[in-house]
């Protein structure tokens, strides 16, 4: 076979890693992992020390959270940088709750000729609708579901109470996919704001204050419960506390699908040096926990307890996240072109094998998402994302690299020995050195393969 594409270095595959390996690409698909001597190919590249990861899968992005602000145009062109090569847009965008199989084509349509990497979707519900349109945007192509037992805003995101939830977790499961949730019990987490309010706290505490543990904890069990009910597969989409992790492999034991997701920042940041230093621009659902608790995640990856790592990455402008008062601060921070340099420092600083690199944000989320058949493995015939990192040492900051949105960060100052050099979407180089090279319109819509339903059971 003529190769188009041969990269020789140490490759991360979910299971082992394979030091002087190489990657081979044809017509656009991984055609041979190998050891020693590389083939022949019309670009043939011998890298060193360099990593070779399969592309990241970035299973929670907000390109939409706040019109005429990021888009598409400018979240893929974080990814592409970041070495992320799909992204999978969350539901709630201002203006457009994406709740029916029209706006799923909307969306589509919409991000299609401004996207540089891959992109899936999530769906969700309109709360006055019910669960009746969830088949239509399976059909739609829609990825997974994501509802939220807090209300962050009733039309944009809205809360879905207990007994709504179960009846959608019931319209899901025949169709294979997956209910993903945040998990913040609403009752619980009013009641404790109105206490931090009552008390006069507005700095950096009052946020962790307004979220205590008891909040998350709650809704969990609430999720997983529905999800043990129902049948359907239940995924909670950012979990801060080892508890959490705890509780999901409780019934994974009893035998129910139960996974959780493990948000980059909760990996990285702290409360008591970095949201004290940050502000608002440390602020996210639910909250950045103290170091020990960051310490117990990394133990909870090691383990093999956490199923997904991702950003939950939304740019909101400075504006909305410098308020001096904590609890009016937007929620949530950008992390697209960082969260694979930084996942490689967390686990090389903890001694954690790198191929929990591959199995987090790319492995697994493929098949979260019933995108396996194309995405998520350097194996032969699925799609040639490749992310390349160098040993070579860099201070992130967002604003120099160009390619972000916003001038900010959380991560910024932060030193990464690990860069990001290449970024490959079906064999194609997209980015390289932290230059975007992929134009608006490079990234595909990629969906699960139609099911066929059958007496009520998918196949």
């Amino acid at each position: 076979m003529d190769f188009d594409l041969v990269l020789q270095g140490t490759v991360v595959l979910p299971n082992r890693i394979v030091e002087e390996g190489y990657v081979a690409v044809h017509a656009g698909k991984i055609a041979e992992v190998g050891l020693g001597v590389p083939p022949a190919a019309r670009e043939r590249h011998l890298l060193g020390r360099a990593l070779i990861l399969p592309g990241a899968i970035d299973a929670q992005v907000h390109s939409l959270s706040q019109k005429d602000q990021e888009d598409f145009v400018w979240s893929t062109r974080s990814a592409a940088a970041g070495g992320v090569t799909t992204i999978v847009d969350m539901p709630y965008d201002e203006g457009n709750l994406v709740c029916s199989a029209a706006a799923v084509k909307r969306k589509i349509d919409h991000a299609a000729p401004q996207a540089r990497v891959d992109f899936a979707l999530y769906g969700t519900i309109d709360p006055q609708e019910g669960p009746a349109r969830i088949p239509e945007m399976t059909e739609a192509g829609v990825a997974a579901f994501k509802f939220s037992t807090f209300g962050t805003d009733p039309k944009r995101f809205p809360r879905i109470p207990p007994a709504l939830l179960d009846a959608c977790f019931a319209a899901i499961a025949p169709t294979g996919l997956t209910a993903g949730v945040h998990n913040e019990d609403d009752e619980a987490v009013r009641s404790y704001m109105e206490q931090v309010k009552a008390s006069g706290i507005t700095d950096w505490r009052a946020h962790g204050l307004s979220r205590p543990a008891i909040t998350e904890l709650l809704a969990m069990h609430t999720i997983f419960e529905t999800g043990a009910n129902t049948g359907c597969p239940a995924h909670v989409v950012h979990c801060s506390l080892g508890r959490g992790y705890d509780i999901a492999r409780a019934y994974r034991r009893d035998g129910f699908a139960a996974t959780v997701e493990c948000c980059i920042h909760y990996l990285t940041l702290d409360e008591e040096n970095d949201v004290r230093r940050l502000g608002g621009k440390a602020k996210i659902n639910p909250p950045v926990r103290p170091r020990a608790e960051v310490e117990r995640l990394w133990r909870k990856v090691a383990e093999g307890d956490v199923w997904l790592v991702s950003t939950d990455h939304v740019s909101w402008s400075e504006n909305r996240k410098t308020d001096p008062d904590m609890l009016a601060n937007a929620s949530g921070v950008p992390g697209l072109e960082v969260m694979v340099p930084l996942f490689i420092k967390g686990a090389l600083e903890r001694g954690i094998p790198l191929t929990w690199a591959a199995r987090l944000m790319a492995e697994n989320p493929a098949k979260h998402f019933r995108l396996d058949h194309i995405k998520g493995a350097l194996t032969s015939g699925k799609d040639a994302d490749i992310a390349v990192l160098e040993p070579r040492e860099s201070i992130y900051d967002a604003a120099a690299s160009g390619n972000n949105v916003v001038g900010w960060s959380p991560y910024n100052g932060i030193r990464l020995p690990w860069t990001v050099s290449a970024t490959y979407l079906r064999g194609e180089r997209i980015a390289e050195g932290g230059k975007v090279m992929a134009a608006p319109g490079t990234g595909r819509f990629v969906r699960p393969p139609p099911r066929q339903i059958i007496s009520g059971a998918a196949t």
